[in-house]
C-alpha cells in the first residue's frame, strides 16, 4: 500500500506530539537531567529518515521549549534539534557520520545558543556534557525502540 501526504504528514504529528511528551519525562543525573525528547527524534529519524527526523526533530524541540516556557531558546531547538534529526536519519555508509555530526549539530548550537543569549562563557561551556548525555543516551534508546520495532512490523 503506498503512503499518501495525508498519512505521512499524519504520522509525524503524532511522532512529534509523542517527542513532545517524552521530553515531560525527566531523568536526574549528576548535570541536571535528562528528558526523553532525544529518543522521539532519533526514533524517528532511524524509522522514517533524515528529512522526517528534521521535521519531528525542529517541531517538536520548538513546541516543548514553548510549552515549559522557555521561549527564548524556541528558535535555537528549531535549529538544533532539527539538524540532529536530519544528520541521524542519514542511511548506508553515511550512518556513522551523519550520527557524530547530529552530536555536533546538537552540542553545538546550544553552546552557541548560550551565548548568543547572552549566559556567557561559563554557561555555554557548562552545557556541554548534560547535552551530550541527553543525546547520546537518546541515540541509544532511540535505537533500541527503533530496533524492536523494525523487528516487530516490518517482518
Amino acid at each position: 500500500m503506498k503512503k499518501t501526504k495525508t498519512q505521512t504528514l499524519t504520522l509525524l504529528a503524532v511522532l512529534t506530539a509523542l517527542s513532545v511528551v517524552l521530553a515531560y519525562i525527566h531523568i536526574p543525573t549528576l548535570t541536571g537531567y535528562l528528558t526523553l525528547l532525544d529518543v522521539g527524534i532519533y526514533f524517528t529519524a532511524y524509522y522514517l529518515g533524515a528529512k522526517s527526523g528534521a521535521v519531528v526533530g525542529g517541531l517538536s524541540g520548538f513546541l516543548i521549549d514553548l510549552l515549559l516556557g522557555y521561549p527564548q531558546y524556541m528558535l535555537h531547538s528549531l535549529i538544533a534539534h532539527g539538524t540532529q534529526g536530519y544528520f541521524a536519519g542519514w542511511i548506508g555508509k553515511k550512518r556513522f557520520l551523519g550520527l557524530v555530526l547530529s552530536s555536533i549539530a546538537m552540542v553545538g548550537w546550544y553552546f552557541l545558543a548560550a551565548l548568543l543569549l547572552g549566559y556567557g562563557w561559563g554557561a555555554a561551556w557548562a552545557s556541554i556534557p548534560g547535552n551530550l548525555l541527553q543525546n547520546f543516551f537518546g541515540m541509544l534508546v532511540g535505537y533500541l525502540v527503533y530496533y524492536l520495532a523494525y523487528r516487530r512490523f516490518e517482518k
